[in-house]
């Protein structure tokens, strides 16, 4: 086996992972959470995740430019993920039905604080090993990232069958593979650290130059679409799963697989996403980046309104797999396309902390104040309604306003950012 091959499959288990941590709660805690009586907290906990992500993926990434090896960083911050969470899974457990939000929140907190960052952490990792093995990472970074959401997909299905996605048992399962991530991550490929000492300037001793990228316009377009965007990201990952779950209130769909499942059913979207990912280098290399995030608008708007006309049999089961389907499409297009060309406009030194600046507008930003929103919309539209029918009218009204929210982006972003795409020579 070849060196690059050899680092290949190094980063493959990294990526593996980094996204089995996430994946054992991301899509069933808001399940859990509505078993236990905190259905309307569910916003509350992925905002949570943005409002991390507003400065700690940033923070982080300035700690691996500046001091600590990303690798190293990237260990550390698993380790202590893991503490956290299964402090957060001990409460659950020792408190059962009765835990409240004021018990588990601030330990759920403290581990996803940790966790945001090691997603760029984990980029910056992968794209400088594979620079300084002279690969190419627009072509060879996504069929290693494919692993990653093989990793989550596999957390889905661990927590699916089990039945842990219906209690706190599914953030033991996050802590037990950060703990092992968190060791393997010191054997890495070693990122080095800068050691430019010219400027003595607090911009550049706590790596802010990363801001700059503000003053380019096409660049500061990007990030505002990349926050308008980040406002859908967790919107399905927090409310799709209780919405399947609701219709188990009916007798004619109590027993449905999609709703027995519905997790299992949820990681069509993640089985997708590994498709997906496969279609970026040709994507982005033909059609340039802003066809290939016009195209994760509609496949936005898409997802939404074929959740809002679903159901789990017949016909409507067809339209909540084309949903998961086009979830795929969705994600990579923006979140791994987005990575990779804030990665192709940056300069080396500001590589790391640039990719938190990402971080910070999609799942800072971005998924905190759309977390909220989308919290606000759906208790507008299903709380206090008792009715079977009249709730699930309901939830497809909120899913038809967040498809109308991703539609007018799609064409805002058409006028307005401006950028020529100069196809790769055959």
């Amino acid at each position: 086996m070849n060196s690059q091959s050899n680092l290949k499959i190094r980063l493959i288990v990294m990526n593996f992972l980094i996204f089995a941590v996430w994946g054992a709660y991301l899509c069933s805690l808001g399940i859990y959470l509505g078993r236990v009586g905190m259905g309307a907290k569910i916003g509350q906990f992925f905002a949570v995740q943005g409002i991390i992500s507003l400065f700690m993926p940033t923070l982080m990434g300035i700690v691996a430019d500046r001091w600590v090896p990303a690798q190293k960083l990237l260990g550390i911050c698993h380790l202590l993920s893991a503490l956290f969470m299964a402090i957060a899974g001990y409460v659950g457990m020792k408190y059962g039905g009765e835990v409240t939000f004021g018990q588990i929140f601030p330990w759920y907190t403290l581990g996803v604080a940790f966790f945001m960052p090691t997603i760029a952490l984990g980029n910056s990792v992968s794209y400088n090993a594979l620079t300084r093995a002279g690969m190419d990472t627009v072509k060879d970074f996504p069929p290693i990232r494919v692993f990653g959401t093989i990793g989550f997909i596999l957390s889905m299905w661990i927590v699916n069958f089990t039945g842990f996605k219906n209690d706190h048992n599914q953030l033991f399962v996050s802590a037990v593979w950060g703990v092992i991530l968190g060791i393997y991550a010191f054997t890495l490929p070693d990122c080095p650290v800068s050691r430019e000492k010219k400027s003595a300037s607090f911009v550049d001793t706590f790596g802010l130059r990363a801001f700059t990228l503000f003053k380019d316009s096409k660049m500061c377009i990007f990030f505002i679409f990349s926050f308008l965007l980040g406002m859908c990201l967790q919107v399905t990952n927090g409310f799709a799963t209780p919405y399947l779950d609701a219709f188990g209130q009916s007798p004619e769909y109590a027993n449905a697989f999609a709703v027995r499942n519905n997790v299992f059913l949820s990681s069509i979207s993640q089985v997708s996403e590994t498709l997906c990912i496969l279609l970026i280098p040709f994507c982005l290399k033909k059609f340039g980046i802003k066809k290939v995030m016009l195209i994760s608008f509609f496949a936005w708007f898409l997802r939404f309104a074929f959740l809002g006309a679903g159901s789990p049999t017949g016909f409507g089961l067809v339209l909540f797999i084309l949903s998961m389907i086009v979830y795929g499409v969705a994600f990579d297009f923006f979140n791994i396309s987005g990575s990779l060309f804030v990665d192709q406009n940056t300069d080396e030194s500001i590589r790391s902390s640039a990719q938190g600046v990402f971080m910070m507008m999609t799942n800072g930003l971005g998924a905190s104040i759309g977390s909220l929103c989308a919290q606000a919309v759906v208790n507008r539209f299903t709380a206090g309604r008792t009715e079977f029918t009249d709730l699930m009218a309901g939830w497809s009204s909120a899913w038809y306003i967040f498809a109308g929210f991703a539609l007018v982006l799609a064409l805002l972003f058409a006028i307005v950012f401006k950028y020529k795409h100069e196809p790769a020579a055959k």
